[in-house]
């Protein structure tokens, strides 16, 4: 099939502009919608009616990218009830996704009531590289290197004077010859501590200046480039929570001790099933991510850096773990999390400083540990759910008024079909087909 066909005959699929990034707001709305909306005006309305009605904070939203149109609004909630290392937390979630925000809330009101959620921080060091090649033998390379290491030290002193105030600054520098991988590769690896702030710039300043005196001191070498990296597998942090296993409850059914032991299966076949552990690992994202996201900080980095850890050695598996030994049912998680509570965002976006003053005001490391706990807590959810009633009674359930919403329903056809589902299995054909009876009847 042609492309162009499939995507339908719009003449100015293919167009081209010049300078749309000097443009004003209205010209970049104006040109958008002739070219790509059937109808512009009601397209001009939607967008428009995003907009937040201050226009100082609409404008400081404009500012947070590039040729910004308009507001694209996702769900702020928030899952009460998370007992956090002794304190009592309510997490800010900011995610699109039905049932999540309610089995992390039922999952906290689980655990609190069994001591909680206890984290541990198992290091904090960021990586970031310089990535060069240099002709010659690796010894003489290696040379090189210490003869000038306190000049490379030296020349970004003034970059980390007042990080190495907050507690952070350059942990390490080192030379790794990757020669072998390809012909006269070479990288400056540097440790990095950031104190409260994710620190992606700090990282990125410090290493470019790091490559200048590198090039200057061996002109003849290529800096190909300096960039700091989201493998943070030196930046991790523990939540576990743990109970004697006859506190668990029976579940539908089944004893604690064959709920527990099924928890343990369920854990364990993501562990060594590469297949199952992406999606399990998804729905510990689903936790991380709208906390993550609610406080301003990566999501991206955050997933990219997560997912490298999960197969660390070699082959994809969980993040969590579970063990049964003593009577006493454990269950964890460690996750590599570089995160920030100062800078980027955390201080220009109204609702992502709200969102930290309501955990109050944390440090990067205990964010690191509410965060953990959150994706600990979304795993729960789910994996109660494969082994007990299964996953699709409680997500259907969460999102019926979406499909409801799809089919138009007015509020008290939502009313009568949330009533109606209480004691029914919701599928998409059993809502329309609920839904046209019920109009019928009406």
């Amino acid at each position: 099939m042609d492309i162009g066909l499939s995507l339908g005959q719009n003449k100015h699929m293919a167009s081209s502009v010049d300078g749309f990034s000097k443009w004003t707001k209205s010209e970049k709305i104006k040109w958008v919608v002739d070219t790509y909306a059937s109808d512009p005006q009601a397209v001009t309305s939607l967008l428009e009616a995003y907009w937040h009605p201050d226009p100082q904070t609409q404008q400081l939203h404009d500012e947070f990218i590039e040729n910004t149109l308009t507001n694209f609004y996702l769900p702020f909630g928030v899952a009460p009830n998370f007992l956090i290392d002794g304190v009592s937390y309510t997490l800010p979630m900011v995610i699109e996704e039905s049932s999540v925000v309610a089995a992390a809330s039922k999952s906290a009101k689980y655990w609190a009531s069994r001591g909680g959620f206890h984290t541990r921080i198992m290091g904090t060091d960021k990586i970031g590289q310089v990535h060069f090649t240099r002709s010659g033998s690796p010894k003489e390379t290696q040379q090189f290197f210490d003869r000038i290491k306190p000049l490379l030290l030296q020349s970004v002193a003034p970059l980390v004077a007042n990080m190495e105030k907050r507690g952070g600054g350059i942990r390490s520098i080192a030379l790794v010859d990757k020669t072998q991988d390809l012909p006269d590769y070479y990288q400056l690896f540097v440790r990095f501590g950031t104190a409260d702030a994710m620190g992606a710039n700090f990282i990125n300043s410090c290493l470019e200046q790091l490559a200048q005196t590198l090039k200057a001191e061996d002109p003849s070498l290529t800096v190909v480039m300096s960039i700091l990296s989201n493998y943070v597998p030196d930046c991790t942090v523990r939540s576990e929570v743990s109970c004697p296993v006859e506190d668990l409850g029976g579940v539908e059914g089944m004893s604690a001790e064959a709920f527990a032991e099924k928890i343990k299966q369920a854990v364990d076949i993501a562990r060594v099933e590469p297949y199952r552990a992406v999606t399990h690992n998804k729905g510990i994202m689903n936790g991380i991510d709208a906390v993550v996201l609610a406080t301003g900080n990566d999501f991206r980095a955050i997933e990219a850096g997560v997912h490298a850890y999960a197969a660390k050695d070699g082959r994809y598996t969980s993040l969590t773990h579970c063990s049964i030994e003593d009577g006493v049912f454990k269950f964890w998680i460690e996750v590599p999390l570089s995160l920030g509570t100062v800078g980027g965002l955390t201080q220009l976006h109204p609702l992502v400083k709200w969102s930290l003053e309501m955990l109050g005001t944390p440090s990067a490391q205990q964010l690191m540990g509410i965060v953990a706990a959150a994706g600990l807590a979304q795993n729960w959810a789910a994996v109660q759910s494969l082994v007990t009633t299964g996953i699709q009674k409680g997500h259907m359930k969460m999102h019926l008024l979406n499909i409801l919403n799809q089919l138009g329903a007015d509020q008290q056809e939502k009313a009568a079909m949330v009533e109606y589902f209480k004691t029914h299995t919701v599928q998409y054909q059993g809502v329309v087909q609920a839904l046209e009876d019920y109009r019928k009847k009406q």
